[in-house]
C-alpha cells in the first residue's frame, strides 16, 4: 500500500518510513501540510495518510479538513500522529475527519497494527465501490416493465397506452433491452408442421 507521510521532524519521518517499509508499504514523504495537500489532490494520491498535527505551512488538522471537503468517492484513511494527547485534542482530530489517532512517541507495533486497520478499511471501501459500480451498470442495462399489461386471452397481443394492440415481442422490445430470437415450440411444431 502507498502511504503518505506528512512529518516535519526528520528523525520522526525516518522512523515512520523505516517501520512502514519494513512491513511492505511504499512511502511518499512530505515535510509539511502544504506539500501533503498538493500530493493528496493528485489523481493517484496514496489512499493511506499519516499526518503530524503541528507542521509549518499548513497543520495536519487543516489538511484533514480540506481532504474531507473534497467528498471523494474513495477517501483516504487518515491517521493523525502527534504529541497532542489530551482527550480534547483526540476529539478535535477525529471531529476534523481523521480516522484514527496515535500519540508520540509511538510504539512501532501499535503503528503497524493501526496502519493494517487502515488497509483493511480501504480494502472494504474498494469492495463496496466495486459493488456500487456493478449495480449502476446493471441498472443502466435494465428497463423495468411495471404495472398491469392488458393482454388478449386468445391471440396474446398486448394493448399499449394509446389503445393499440401489438405483438408481445414488439411491446417488450420497445420497453426493455430484451432481444428476441424466434423459434417453434414442440406443440406448435406438431400443430402447424405435422409432416416435419
Amino acid at each position: 500500500m502507498r502511504v503518505l507521510i506528512a512529518e516535519d521532524d526528520r528523525t520522526s519521518r525516518a522512523i515512520l518510513t523505516a517501520v512502514l517499509e519494513k512491513h511492505g508499504h511504499e512511502v511518499v514523504e512530505t515535510t509539511n501540510g502544504e506539500e501533503a495537500w498538493l500530493v493528496l489532490q493528485q489523481r493517484d494520491a496514496p489512499r493511506l495518510v499519516i499526518l503530524d498535527w503541528m507542521m509549518p505551512a499548513m497543520d495536519g488538522l487543516e489538511v484533514v479538513r480540506r481532504v474531507r471537503a473534497l467528498k471523494a468517492e474513495q477517501p483516504p484513511f487518515i491517521l493523525m500522529l502527534t504529541t497532542k494527547g489530551e482527550k480534547s485534542d483526540i476529539i478535535a482530530g477525529l471531529d476534523a475527519g481523521a480516522d484514527d489517532y496515535v500519540t508520540k512517541p509511538f510504539h512501532p507495533g501499535e503503528l503497524r497494527a493501526r496502519v493494517e486497520v487502515g488497509c483493511r478499511m480501504i480494502g472494504m471501501q474498494d469492495q463496496v465501490a466495486e459493488k456500487i459500480r456493478e449495480l449502476r451498470q446493471a441498472l443502466e442495462q435494465i428497463k423495468t416493465l411495471q404495472g398491469i399489461l392488458p393482454i388478449c386471452m386468445h391471440c396474446k397481443k398486448i394493448r399499449d397506452d394509446a389503445g393499440y394492440w401489438e405483438q408481445v415481442d414488439a411491446y417488450v422490445t420497445r420497453h426493455s433491452d430484451v432481444l428476441f430470437s424466434h423459434g417453434v415450440c414442440p406443440e406448435c411444431m406438431a400443430r402447424h408442421y405435422p409432416d416435419a
